[in-house]
């Protein structure tokens, strides 16, 4: 695992816990999905590159535009979803023909894979990255080599 996996596991876990909120980014006090990815960026490499925009429980879907996919190929490096490495990001489309709007962090690989995320309801939390949840998979990406 490289030093940057290493890093954003260790933080994405110090997360777990952490109630779900929409639009939120605070260890420990409220975070979405998309908090999550902006907090452990933070926690790992300094400032965000980007300003995040207000968005609604539906962005992006009506205009069917894949904002979250557009944003995370400006940022982050992307790879095959086939070569998976612990840390990295997972953009996953929930349904069909819909946008891809959930993200997790690749926490273990192997024979029992699991993957850190935001889940309405539930929080933050570690869940394992079964077949229902691994072929919604539609993108994945690395964190940026960083000062760590």
């Amino acid at each position: 695992m490289s030093l940057i996996g290493n890093a954003v596991v260790a933080v994405a876990r110090d997360w777990v816990g952490t109630p779900y909120v929409h639009q939120a980014s605070a260890r420990g006090a409220g975070t979405d999905c998309l908090g999550l990815l902006r907090g452990v960026w933070r926690e790992v490499l300094g400032l965000e590159p980007e300003h995040v925009p207000a968005y609604s429980m539906d962005w992006s879907e009506p205009q069917g535009d894949e904002r979250l996919w557009s944003a995370a190929t400006r940022h982050l490096l992307a790879k095959p979803v086939a070569e998976a490495a612990a840390g990295d990001v997972l953009l996953f489309r929930m349904r069909s023909g819909a946008v891809a709007k959930h993200l997790g962090l690749q926490g273990r690989t192997g024979t029992d894979p699991s993957f850190i995320h935001a889940y309405s309801g539930h929080g933050v939390v570690e869940s394992p990255l079964s077949a229902p949840w691994a072929r919604r998979i539609v993108a994945r990406f690395s964190f940026p080599e960083g000062d760590i």
